[in-house]
């Protein structure tokens, strides 16, 4: 049975792997860099255009300004991002992240909704951030955002290379664009050392977030980093369409 995958929204470059439904969307915009007057104390600006099932918005978009980047003596990169958030064209809300192990020609992509139900007036966002080929991590945050008010509700990593690899599936039992309580984990699908045409499918974090107020709140449902589920499949059995 093939799982429903989380938008793993990098461009798999090369890969086998089909696209689930949640990554059954057109081709992502392009991330555009512009330039930035030094008195922002910006080193760049990347313009995030926002996809819904294969629409571009144009006038609900994000900003992504580089604050800071360093690399530690290992070479690897940490990049301080302030993601501002326009809808129709006006700025409503600010998120700064901090992102560690950043690959050169990283690119922003990001979707709305939470890839399982209709994205059409889902307050939810998905934004990434990763190389666009296979084998590289790939940064993901979901964020909640409605009116001027805005959270993070979920931050995770994928790598996928070729069918292989781990990242997250959402379900929304609701289908509601606005629930009030949804579910993640995250699935690998791992190959197996003596036959090239057999993998091991994990499930781990199993994860139910529910609406407070007006804050999301998560609660594991599953020992945090232990597998509660491992089956041996073949991999066309892993990636049949159900």
């Amino acid at each position: 049975m093939k799982p429903q995958f989380l938008f793993i929204l990098c461009l798999l470059i090369g890969c086998q792997k089909p696209k689930p439904v949640n990554q059954i969307v057109d081709k992502l915009p392009e991330t555009k860099t512009e330039a930035v007057e030094a008195k922002d104390n910006f080193l760049k600006t990347d313009t995030i255009s926002i996809a819904d099932y294969g629409e571009t918005s144009k006038d609900n978009y994000i900003l992504a300004y580089l604050l800071e980047q360093k690399a530690d003596k290992d070479s690897i990169v940490t990049a301080k991002y302030q993601l501002d958030f326009y809808q129709n064209k006006n700025k409503t809300t600010t998120s700064k992240i901090t992102i560690k192990g950043v690959d050169k020609g990283s690119e922003w992509s990001a979707i709305y909704g939470l890839g399982t139900e209709s994205a059409k007036s889902s307050p939810f966002i998905q934004v990434s951030f990763g190389y666009p080929a296979c084998g590289y991590n790939q940064s993901h945050y979901l964020y909640h955002l409605k009116n001027n008010d805005i959270q993070l509700v979920y931050d995770w990593y994928t790598m996928s290379d070729s069918g292989w690899g781990s990242w997250v599936e959402f379900e929304n039992p609701s289908a509601k664009a606005n629930p009030e309580s949804f579910y993640c984990k995250t699935v690998s699908f791992e190959p197996d050392d003596n036959d090239e045409n057999m993998g091991i499918a994990k499930h781990s974090d199993s994860i139910v977030f529910r609406l407070s107020g007006n804050q999301w709140k998560k609660q594991l449902l599953s020992a945090k980093d232990k597998v509660y589920f491992e089956k041996k499949m073949s991999f066309d059995d892993f990636h049949k369409p159900q």
